[in-house]
C-alpha cells in the first residue's frame, strides 16, 4: 500500500494532506524520515506524525458492545448505526459488522476487516454457535426447554433445535440463556412469543469461543486480541 493512503487511512487525514503531511518531511517510516507519498508500506512497518506512532498495518477485528435502540448497519438517513459509535476511518478501511443485532438488542457484536473470517463465520455450513441472555415474560419451564430443544415451528421456518437454560424464574418474569447456531431476523424474540413469552430484554455475549467483555460500556468497542483472534480462525478453518 502507498504510504500516503496508509497514512490517510489511520491518521483520519484527506489523501490530499497525507501526501502533503509526508512531502514537508512531517512523517518518518520505522524511524527514518521520508517525502515520497508513494513509498510503498507492509503491514511490519511503523509510521510516524509529528511524533505521533501509528501501524501500517490496515486489519482491523473490533469487539463492539452494541446498546439498544442502535442499528446494525453501515449507514442509515434517520437512525444511529454502530459505525457511528466507531471512529470515521474505520469505514474506509472496510470494518463492517459480521451478521446483525436487530435495534434492541444489546451485547457483543463482531466488526472486521477480514471478508473470509465473516463469511465463515456466518456461513450455515458451519457450527458457530451464539449465546444470548433474554429476560422474558411469565414463567419459563422444563415444557419450554424441551420445546426449544425440538426445533420451533414459525411462520415460514422451523428453528432448528437450541438449547434453553433457565437462570431464574417467577409467576411474571424468568430470566434465561439461549444457545444457537441460526441468525434469522428476530429469531429468539420469535421462538419466545411462540411459547407465549415476550422477550423484555436481549443481550449476546458470546460467538462461538469469544465472549463479551464485560469491562466494556454500551457503546464501547475494543480490538481483539492475538488469543481471540487465533480462536475464531481456528473455530472456521482459518488457523
Amino acid at each position: 500500500m502507498r504510504l500516503d493512503r496508509c497514512l490517510s487511512l489511520q491518521a483520519d487525514l484527506s489523501r490530499s494532506l497525507a501526501a502533503k503531511m509526508i512531502r514537508d518531511g512531517r512523517v518518518s517510516l520505522n524511524g527514518s524520515a521520508v517525502r515520497d507519498p508513494a513509498c510503498q508500506v507492509s503491514d511490519r512497518d511503523t509510521m510516524d506524525m509529528d511524533g505521533r506512532a501509528f501501524p501500517c498495518a490496515t486489519a482491523r477485528h473490533v469487539m463492539l458492545n452494541k446498546p439498544a435502540g442502535v442499528l446494525t448497519a453501515a449507514r442509515d438517513s434517520r437512525s444511529r448505526t454502530v459505525m457511528d459509535l466507531l471512529p470515521p476511518h474505520f469505514m474506509r478501511l472496510k470494518c463492517m459488522p459480521v451478521g446483525r443485532l436487530d435495534r434492541d438488542t444489546e451485547g457483543l457484536l463482531l466488526l472486521t476487516t477480514d471478508g473470509e473470517l465473516a463469511h465463515r463465520l456466518l456461513s450455515p455450513g458451519r457450527i458457530v454457535m451464539k449465546e444470548y441472555v433474554a429476560a422474558v415474560t411469565g414463567k419459563l419451564d422444563e415444557e419450554d426447554c424441551d420445546a426449544f430443544l425440538a426445533g420451533i415451528p414459525l411462520h415460514e421456518f422451523t428453528a432448528l433445535p437450541a438449547t434453553l437454560r433457565i437462570l431464574s424464574s417467577n409467576t411474571s418474569e424468568s430470566l434465561a440463556a439461549v444457545l444457537i447456531h441460526e441468525g434469522k431476523n428476530r429469531q429468539i424474540r420469535r421462538m419466545f412469543a411462540a411459547r407465549g413469552h415476550e422477550v423484555a430484554a436481549l443481550r449476546r455475549i458470546r460467538i462461538g469461543p469469544l465472549s463479551l467483555d464485560e469491562t466494556l460500556a454500551p457503546g464501547e468497542h475494543r480490538e481483539l486480541t492475538g488469543p481471540e483472534l487465533a480462536a475464531l480462525k481456528e473455530a472456521v478453518g482459518l488457523e
